[in-house]
């Protein structure tokens, strides 16, 4: 059998319309290690590299005049990011405790592993899965 072409996630990249906003959302509130951040002149553009875990990152970007995304009704593409959560109900009480509204906690049907959603700054959903 052939060795398998992908060997995981590198990186997730975010294009915000709010860098410094959601620079401090990703980092301070969700917990994710600043491993590097540029400015690039020539773009106009902040770039954050943020580690979800080791040799998982996440990247914020900011780019002038950038569209924004469709989430409602729900549209082709990316449909949300996931992150693992030891405890959802421990999540749940240290986002609302920053005024992140989150929606009711669910059980997956077929797994029995319990969920949550609620959006980034731009309105991204984000969902943490307990495992």
């Amino acid at each position: 059998m052939p060795e398998p072409l992908l060997r995981g996630i590198h990186h997730v990249a975010l294009i915000c319309s709010d860098y410094p906003r959601s620079k401090a959302f990703y980092s301070e509130l969700l917990g994710l290690r600043v491993v590097h951040e540029v400015y690039r002149e020539a773009r106009d553009s902040w770039k954050c590299d943020l580690e979800v875990s080791p040799g998982v990152q996440l990247e914020l970007f900011s780019f002038p005049g950038a569209p924004p995304r469709p989430s409602w009704p729900e549209a082709q593409g990316l449909r949300h990011l996931a992150f693992a959560v030891a405890d959802v109900d421990a999540a749940v009480a240290a986002l609302t405790a920053h005024g992140v509204v989150c929606e009711a906690v669910r059980v997956d049907e077929y797994t029995g592993r319990r969920f949550v959603f609620f959006a980034d700054p731009d309105g991204l959903p984000i969902e943490l899965y307990e495992s």
